[in-house]
C-alpha cells in the first residue's frame, strides 16, 4: 500500500535527484517532481534501494513507476524484485525486456507497461522523454524529465556522441553524464584487446575528455550541474574524472560524482 504524501507547494517545487548507486556493478536513481515519484534503471538490490532511499527519508513503497533504460544486467536485473516489493509498474519497450528476460531469472511479473523509443511518458504533470541510443544493448535509451521548469538529463551508456546530443545536452538545467573511462588508463590497462575496443567503441562508453567536452561545446546557461556518472572501476577514478574535466570546462559549471559504492546527497534543481 502506498504510503499518503503531503500536497506539493507546486509553485515552489523543486526537482530532487538521488543517484543510489553508478556503475557496471549496478545502477539505478531516484528522481523526485512535485508529486510525482520515479526510478531509472534495476541494478541494485531491492534491500539496498530501500535502505538507501531511506538514509535521505524517503520510501520506496512510494515510488510509482520504474523506468529501463536496457537489458544490460547493470541496469534490468532486478526489475521483477523492485516490482514485487514495491509494488511498482515497469516501464520497459518490448525488445529489452525479452532480451533481459532472455539472460536473466526475473521470476513472476506484474504490470509491465511497455513504451517504444523515441516515446514520450507522462507521469502526472511530469513528461519523461525516451532517447534511443547507439549503446550495444537491445533497443537503449536514456532519459530526459521536465516537470515543467527544470530538465534533466539522465544519460549514460551512450555508445558514443551521436548526433542527438549536444541538443539534448542545452536543453538541459541538470544532468547526471556518463564519463566511463580514462583512455590512457583503458590503453595501459589489463582489458583484453577485443574489450578495449568494445568500450572505445561506436556501442560502447563514451570517456572523460569526450564528456568534459561535450558539455563545454553544448551546455548552455541553463544548465545547474553536472554529475559525472558510470565510472569505470578499473579505468577511471572519480579524482581523474573531476581533473580532466575542469581541465576543459575551468569552473563554469558545478560538478557531483555518482559513486558505485554509495547514494549521492539529494541534487536539486
Amino acid at each position: 500500500m502506498r504510503l499518503p504524501r503531503p500536497a506539493p507547494n507546486r509553485y515552489n517545487a523543486r526537482m530532487r535527484i538521488i543517484s543510489l548507486q553508478s556503475g557496471s556493478n549496478g545502477n539505478s536513481i531516484y528522481v523526485e517532481a512535485g508529486d510525482v515519484r520515479l526510478l531509472f534503471d534495476a541494478g541494485l538490490s531491492g534491500t539496498l534501494v530501500r535502505e538507501r532511499l531511506a538514509m535521505h527519508g524517503r520510501e520506496a513503497s512510494t515510488i510509482d513507476a520504474a523506468l529501463i533504460s536496457h537489458d544490460h544486467s547493470d541496469h534490468s536485473r532486478s526489475l521483477g524484485i523492485y516490482q514485487r516489493m514495491f509494488g511498482m509498474p515497469v516501464y520497459v519497450t518490448p525488445e529489452t525486456l525479452d532480451a533481459t528476460q532472455a539472460k536473466y531469472h526475473l521470476g513472476k511479473l506484474g504490470e509491465i507497461r511497455h513504451f517504444q523509443a523515441g516515446a514520450t511518458l507522462r507521469f502526472g504533470r511530469v513528461s519523461v522523454e525516451t532517447i534511443p541510443t547507439p549503446h550495444d544493448g537491445a533497443d537503449g535509451v536514456v532519459f530526459v524529465v521536465d516537470d515543467g521548469r527544470h530538465r534533466l538529463g539522465i544519460l549514460t551508456d551512450l555508445g558514443h556522441v551521436f548526433s542527438e546530443l549536444p541538443a539534448v545536452i542545452g536543453s538541459l538545467d541538470g544532468v547526471l553524464l556518463e564519463s566511463n573511462y580514462d583512455p590512457e588508463m583503458l590503453i595501459r590497462g589489463s582489458y583484453p584487446q577485443f574489450l578495449k575496443e568494445r568500450i572505445q567503441g561506436l556501442g560502447g562508453h563514451i570517456s572523460n575528455i569526450e564528456a568534459a567536452e561535450l558539455l563545454l561545446a553544448a551546455s548552455s546557461p541553463r544548465l545547474q550541474w553536472a554529475c559525472l556518472a558510470h565510472l569505470s572501476h578499473d579505468n577511471n577514478t572519480p579524482d581523474l574524472a573531476l581533473e580532466t574535466h575542469r581541465k576543459i570546462l575551468g569552473n563554469r559549471l558545478p560538478l557531483h560524482i555518482a559513486t558505485r559504492y554509495r547514494a549521492t546527497d539529494v541534487m536539486e534543481l
